[in-house]
């Protein structure tokens, strides 16, 4: 089984930073794909920021400029660091990764962290 672990989330005050970090582990043979997913209340969930094992990043418009996404693939790890945070920021946040859990089967599955709360204060 795979498991994702996520950290870092809390309460900031607006303009300040968070930096979120997500640790996958467990049957892990390749990551093709971690990024962060974030939903407000009474909204849809959104995707934030992705990046790929090939180093492809890709980002949200609401947070281009202010949010940066990295990954340690030796230690199955993808971080968000939020900058400049603002009211509108405020959801909780998911990590999320398509697994490859053995060498020879081309099928990946997409596991979900348990979302941690990012409160921004104006």
């Amino acid at each position: 089984q795979v498991q994702l672990v996520e950290s870092g989330g809390g309460l900031v005050q607006a303009g300040g930073s968070l930096r979120l970090s997500c640790v996958a582990s467990g049957s892990i043979f390749s990551i093709n794909v971690m990024g962060w997913y974030r939903q407000a209340p009474g909204k849809q969930r959104e995707l934030v920021a992705t990046g790929t094992s090939g180093g492809s990043l890709n980002y949200a418009d609401s947070v281009k400029g202010r949010f940066t996404i990295s990954r340690d693939n030796a230690k199955n790890t993808v971080y968000l660091q939020m900058n400049s945070l603002k009211p509108e920021d405020t959801a909780v946040y998911y990590c999320n990764a398509d697994i490859k859990t053995s060498s020879w089967s081309q099928r990946q599955y997409r596991y979900w962290g348990q979302g941690t709360q990012v409160t921004v204060s104006s």
